[in-house]
């Protein structure tokens, strides 16, 4: 019998393994299971050789929100490799000009000052309000400030550097999976949308009372719904 693919998880902005603990748990019997590492380089393309460096032969791509730019640029490159990709939480289109400059002030006040992590500001745009205090709050700030302001800069950068990503939607070919949670502010729905409606195919899953971290605020329902597509689309004879 085959060998099943390597599943490789990988994740957002300021996270860490962490943000994926359910899930590797969850699907470690179907397969091997990796998390990347990807708050070393400063850019998409070099964060995605390193994570497909992690696997021999091919691997299904779990990825969140950051996570999901370099699965994108996974699937241009290495497109042979890819057993299935689910895409949380993400986006393919470019920063609007309002978020990227978001992005360079965020890089402008850390070389003035000390890194405050996820702030008080940014965590409800991040979780559901209902879990902004408790502890997936408390885990979102402890990954980020685990991850730490110089890999913040380098992730920061990376994204701004991204390439628009809807041109490539048709010509993906892996069983793929969309999902969003209905409270994300940061990716909505829309974006969640589109990607599906680009990739010819696709299952749109949509996690109700949730933000954007559906692997920490829906754990079970995030660890299932892997599962089943895993099952059911990717590692089927």
């Amino acid at each position: 019998m085959a060998q099943p693919p390597t599943i490789l998880f990988l994740p957002g902005l300021l996270c860490d393994a962490a943000l994926w603990a359910h899930q590797v748990e969850g699907v470690r019997d179907l397969a091997g299971t990796a998390v990347a590492d990807l708050t070393r380089d400063e850019s998409i393309a070099a964060m995605a050789r390193r994570a497909a460096a992690i696997a021999d032969g091919p691997f299904v791509v779990v990825a969140l929100s950051m996570g999901g730019y370099v699965a994108f640029e996974l699937l241009r490159t290495v497109p042979e490799r890819i057993a299935g990709v689910a895409l949380i939480d993400t986006a393919a289109t470019p920063d609007t000009a309002e978020r990227a400059a978001e992005r360079r002030a965020g890089i402008a006040s850390l070389a003035a000052g000390r890194f405050a992590g996820v702030t008080s500001r940014l965590l409800p745009k991040l979780v559901h309000p209902e879990r902004v205090a408790g502890p997936v709050g408390d885990e979102v700030r402890a990954m980020a400030q685990r991850v730490g302001g110089e890999a913040y800069v380098r992730q920061q950068r990376a994204i701004l550097g991204r390439p628009d990503s809807r041109p490539m939607l048709a010509d993906v070919r892996a069983p793929a999976l969309v999902a969003v949670g209905a409270q994300d502010v940061l990716t909505p729905p829309a974006e969640a949308r589109l990607i599906h409606e680009g990739i010819a195919g696709s299952r749109l899953h949509v996690f109700a009372g949730c933000g954007h971290l559906p692997p920490l605020e829906v754990p079970q329902e995030t660890t299932a719904l892997l599962r089943e597509w895993l099952l059911g689309d990717v590692l089927s004879p």
